[in-house]
């Protein structure tokens, strides 16, 4: 994969985080929207969809990983960036095959450096780690 396909996919999960986060707000599906302002995005388009729609189905689900992966630390002290970036990570980890786990937790942490704190970064690198780990062992244990 090439320098400019990470980068691509990049831009693609900052889409996600962006609609993402608008949606939390306001209840609303602006990935086209969004899409429609970025016309360089238009080749991540199936990425980007099945990304938003695996975070927005999997809302509860992923939270509850959270929760699950929180140690004396209440859900709602954490971020709003944070824990959407973190959904999309267990999302991508989850149900999206062919992006490396590494490369996921990599790209949330970076992505997590441009838009939340300075200690967002090793709290997502950590939280997401954990749950490629728990990930893997749910896998051994299926075949």
């Amino acid at each position: 994969m090439g320098k400019d396909n990470i980068h691509s996919r990049r831009a693609a999960r900052q889409c996600v985080l962006e609609a993402l986060f608008a949606y939390h707000f306001s209840k609303n599906d602006t990935i086209d929207q969004l899409l429609i302002n970025n016309p360089g995005l238009k080749k991540n388009y199936d990425f980007i969809k099945s990304l938003f729609d695996f975070v927005l189905k999997n809302m509860k689900w992923t939270e509850d990983i959270i929760k699950s992966n929180l140690d004396n630390w209440e859900i709602d002290r954490v971020a709003q960036i944070d824990k959407i970036l973190l959904k999309m990570g267990i999302c991508e980890i989850y149900f999206i095959d062919n992006i490396p786990p590494k490369v996921t937790i990599s790209e949330m942490v970076e992505i997590a450096k441009i838009y939340s704190t300075d200690e967002s970064p090793v709290f997502i690198n950590g939280i997401l780690d954990a749950v490629f780990k728990n990930y893997i062992k749910e896998n051994k244990n299926r075949h």
